[in-house]
This record gives structure tokens, sequence and C-alpha cells, in this order.
């Protein structure tokens, strides 16, 4: 299990996207590789399989994408080496996902952010859960691009599905849910909401 359970580094802020006000959850985290294998890992379909989800689609600059059994959206800016910008169209309601590309004196450095609008679709599922309902997904995500880029072909995308229901994953999930917990509360939420909040999205991460 990733030491930083996924991320290195997490916070919460609230910001205004797009003329309304917004809650973003930022995940960073630096890996141990050159910035353009980053960059291809992310955006090659069959090294993309590999780690997170197929994904299908027209996948240029103002096409849509498909990612199997989840969201789908636009890709509204696909810069190479630097920041790649999607709609993150699910469950009938509509966030932004902006990923942005660094080289720093580790590797190469990996900024997500994932922007709700708080009086979208999907409000009440944010009230109820938060940032975490993103940021655990995320944190899993973003451990399993790093088990990838360590292991290459040798990653077993099979064993690493496997991973999620064990008890090993299931620890991971409470320490990342209590870590974006932590983030909601130091942006200023409520600290008993945002643990309430951040339990209810472990329990439900977690079959609690």
């Amino acid at each position: 299990m990733a030491s930083f359970f996924g991320t290195e580094f997490r916070r919460v802020e609230n910001r205004e996207h797009l003329g309304k006000p917004a809650i973003v959850a930022v995940a960073i985290r630096t890996y141990d590789t050159t910035v353009e294998d980053l960059w291809d890992a992310l955006t090659t379909p069959e090294r993309l399989a590999r780690w997170f989800l197929p994904i299908e689609g027209d996948l240029r600059l103002g096409g849509r994408y498909q990612l199997k059994g989840n969201a789908s959206g636009e890709i509204m800016r696909c810069d190479r080496l630097d920041a790649i910008d999607v709609t993150w169209e699910f469950g009938g309601g509509t966030s932004w996902v902006n990923l942005r590309l660094a080289r720093d004196g580790r590797g190469a450095r990996l900024t997500l952010e994932h922007i709700a609008h708080r009086d979208g679709i999907g409000e009440e599922h944010l009230e109820k859960f938060g940032p975490g309902a993103v940021g655990i997904g995320w944190d899993l995500a973003l451990h399993g691009l790093e088990r990838y880029l360590a292991e290459g072909t040798a990653f077993d995308r099979e064993a690493a599905e496997a991973w999620t229901h064990s008890s090993e994953a299931k620890a991971f999930m409470r320490n990342s849910g209590e870590a974006w917990g932590a983030a909601h509360a130091a942006s200023g939420e409520d600290p008993a909401e945002a643990r309430a909040k951040a339990e209810r999205t472990i329990a439900f991460y977690t079959g609690g």
C-alpha cells in the first residue's frame, strides 16, 4: 500500500467556476518517471486501460470520450506534456477534471483538480458525502498509476482489481477518506460536518 494513500498532498478549495460557486478537490502526486512517460500513460488508450479504465471516442481536442462503465465528456483542453481539461459527465450531472503535468527534482508531478458546482445536479450527493466522494476514487486511481509506472508490463490489472476488495484496500480507503475529511475541514467546513461526511463516504466505499 502506498504510504501516501494515492496522493502526496490534498486540499479542498472553494472557488468560482464558470460564474458559479464550486468546491474543488485537489490531489497532487509525484512519480518516478519522466513527464513524457507520464503524459503517455495518461493519454494512450492502451496504457490508460492498463491502470484505469478502457476508453473510446473521438480522443482529440473538442472530441468526446467514454470511460467503460463510468464517466463520459468532452475534451476541452489538450496541451501536450502540460495540461488536459475534460468535462466529467456522470449520473446525470456534469463536473470538470483538470490535469497538470510538470517536471520537478524527483520526476514528474501530476496535479488533478475535480471541480463541482455547489448548486448543480448531484448537489444532494455532494452535501451528503463531501469531496471525499471523488477523492477516494482518485486516490485509488493514482495509486494504480503509481504501481503501473513502477511495474510496467508486469502490472497485473486483474490482481489490482482483486486488491480493491481486500482488508488492505479498505484500510487504504479509510485513510484516504479521513485525509479528505481533514482537508475539507481545513477549507472552512465545520469539522464535525466534515468528519460525518467523510465517514459516510468511507462506509460507501468499504461497504460498512
